[in-house]
């Protein structure tokens, strides 16, 4: 007799047919008399059933050991080698890296300020900018809106990196331009800052809007109908805004005088070419 049939004989004999002693012990039940009017029942399984399924089990189990055995006596399978042969390193020189003036992430990576546009000759220092030498923190630009505690926790969760701001002053006309960096690890903040912007320029009644030359979806705004107030002179507005990278920028012009589209579009042209 074969090993496995040996293995597959114990499993059947042993665990299938072997009765437990208080099985075999118990009292046998008294048998109800035959109703031959009463419907028929099941046949219970007896002895034939039982040695059915212990054959099933016994195949099951005789070819399980049968599988093991063949697999026991075969030469192990080589399996491939582990390292690659190498690839030979391409031969010359790599592209030369960009210059300063090439890479806008080494601009925008060193003096923000320096990228703002300069002040005109016969201008105006601007005595209003918030910040301090022409920086501007997380708390100074959060301050420039209507609720500054939301916007701070917003720039909080925007990774906020820096602000630079300029402005001057000509005339009736005010100006302002701010650059707002994020750090943008998680998100593109600085387009999404820009979008916003845009979104509450377009809602406000008589404005006009054109793209900028350039930025793709940047937009440049002029207000037609001005603010006005008891003992005031009528204030009207433009603004522009747009991105690159992770710089966003705005620009805010002032004047009691209607502000033209050629004025704004130049200065939101020029600033944008700086970075």
């Amino acid at each position: 007799m074969g090993a496995h049939t040996e293995c597959a004989l114990h499993v059947l004999w042993g665990d299938v047919l072997e009765v437990p002693e208080e099985v075999a012990d118990a009292p046998v039940a008294p048998v109800a008399p035959v109703d031959s009017q009463a419907a028929p029942r099941p046949r219970r399984r007896g002895r034939t059933a039982l040695l059915i399924a212990g054959a099933a089990v016994l195949g099951l189990v005789a070819g399980t050991c049968a599988g093991y055995l063949v697999q026991a006596d075969r030469e192990p399978t080589r399996l491939p080698p582990l390292s690659q042969p190498t690839v030979p390193q391409a031969k010359g020189k790599g592209p030369e890296p960009l210059s300063a003036a090439q890479d806008r992430r080494v601009r925008t990576d060193g003096d923000l300020r320096k990228l703002l546009l300069k002040k005109p000759r016969g201008t105006k220092e601007a005595d209003w900018l918030a910040g301090s030498d022409g920086w501007m923190d997380l708390a100074a630009y959060a301050d420039m809106y209507k609720s500054p505690d939301e916007v701070f926790d917003d720039l909080v969760g925007q990774e906020f990196r820096r602000a630079a701001v300029t402005g001057w002053k000509s005339g009736t006309t005010t100006l302002e331009i701010r650059l707002i960096q994020f750090r943008q690890e998680e998100a593109p903040a600085a387009a999404d800052v820009a979008e916003n912007s845009q979104y509450w320029a377009d809602a406000e009644d008589a404005t006009d809007s054109w793209t900028i030359p350039g930025t793709g979806s940047g937009t440049a705004y002029v207000h037609t109908e001005p603010e006005t107030e008891a003992g005031y002179l009528p204030l009207y507005s433009a603004e522009a805004h747009a991105w690159r990278g992770d710089v966003a920028m705005e620009i805010w012009i002032y004047d009691t005088k209607p502000i033209s589209k050629k004025k704004i579009m130049d200065l939101a042209k020029r600033q944008m070419e700086r970075l």
